[in-house]
């Protein structure tokens, strides 16, 4: 499969009304896109394609709850009665449970899965069954939790673990298959967006992201690079994304001690918890592409970057062959030093009269006895 470029693409996007969702929206009008933008938010889906159309780009805004197949069966069926085809489906929607385990009702977590797994589960279904006949890339919006769970977000950890699973089945599934259809996993750090904002929150205090922060203006970067580029999966942020990952695989046990040692405080405000806009069960009417982080958000991630651009890549390889090389050719042209063994071919020794022949012992008889 060949994917196009964006200003080819049919994308769609969930969870477009805000953050992530709505940053990748706004980056892929910019570069010619075409975008479907999805949520269940009414008013704020039509007041966003309407600006992005008033800007010069094509958008249209098609309410759909993720939770429900037949609302997902209908936004595909829509797009395609519309521009005939899907080039990218980004299932994006998502939402979070500030709480340990032990307080959750299970009621909530249930509902939790119904949009982070079953959402992606209906979402990805969707999707391949319309574009196995022409072709088309399916992005997973997972987590650096979907690698490395945390505390506080348990029940959130478990789903993003869950999408990881379930993306990494399907994809097999398809290329045993042979089917046209790329599939990417897409696992950003904590990002700067109003996802606080819209959790269910169990704490006393307001729920805050721990840091690192980076800009979402990164993940929509990523998934915009995997809709025209091959990538089984690509973190987003280095410390606080592959970094995190790592030290999860390799030290688990220090990072279980690190995490339990940081983040009960990290993942709490200072004031009060707000518990008005829970958007676990209902729509919260949309919001801004960021968050409330702006003093501590990274604008770049060059780990990122390394992965999204391939110059950087392409200079960072060129300079590793260069020091090699350089170190090879010192190798190569430094001064030798001889050294004989048992099996070289050395000159002669010439000996002089009294010397002994080699293995031959001499018993000198001296003043003071023999030597």
């Amino acid at each position: 499969m060949k994917q196009k470029p964006l200003n080819e693409q049919v994308i769609v996007i969930t969870g477009a009304s805000s953050g992530i969702g709505r940053a990748t929206a706004e980056m892929a009008i910019k570069q010619g896109a075409t975008v479907v933008l999805s949520a269940r938010s009414d008013e704020a889906l039509e007041q966003l394609a309407n600006d992005f159309t008033l800007q010069g780009g094509t958008a249209v805004a098609i309410t759909a709850d993720v939770r429900n197949e037949e609302d997902v069966e209908w936004l595909a069926v829509q797009v395609l009665e519309k521009y005939g085809r899907i080039d990218t489906w980004v299932n994006n929607a998502g939402v979070s449970i500030y709480a340990k385990i032990e307080d959750i009702t299970s009621e909530d977590a249930k509902e939790l899965f119904e949009t982070n797994f079953w959402g992606v589960f209906n979402g990805s279904r969707t999707a391949v069954k319309h574009m196995q006949y022409t072709g088309g890339t399916l992005i997973n919006v997972g987590s650096t939790l979907s690698d490395r769970a945390i505390p506080i977000q348990g029940i959130y950890s478990a789903s993003k673990h869950a999408v990881k699973g379930f993306t990494d089945a399907l994809r097999m599934e398809l290329e045993h298959d042979q089917l046209p259809v790329q599939v990417t996993l897409i696992k950003p750090a904590a990002i700067d967006t109003p996802y606080t904002k819209h959790v269910k929150n169990y704490m006393p205090k307001e729920a805050q992201v721990p840091s690192p922060v980076y800009d979402p203006k990164l993940v929509a970067e990523a998934i915009l690079h995997c809709a025209t580029h091959k990538r089984r999966d690509m973190f987003v942020g280095g410390i606080g994304g592959k970094g995190i990952a790592l030290m999860g695989k390799n030290a688990p046990r220090l990072t279980d001690l690190y995490m339990e040692k940081t983040m009960f405080q990290q993942q709490q405000g200072d004031y009060p918890s707000g518990r008005e806009n829970e958007g676990l069960y209902e729509a919260t009417g949309g919001g801004n592409v960021r968050g409330y982080n702006k003093p501590n958000v990274r604008k770049t991630s060059f780990y990122t970057q390394v992965q999204t651009r391939p110059y950087i890549a392409n200079a960072l390889i060129g300079a590793s062959v260069g020091v090699a090389a350089l170190g090879l050719g010192l190798l190569l042209t430094r001064p030798r030093h001889h050294s004989y063994s048992e099996n070289s071919r050395a000159l002669p020794v010439p000996r002089y009269a009294g010397e002994s022949e080699p293995g031959e012992v001499r018993v000198l008889e001296t003043e003071g006895g023999l030597e």
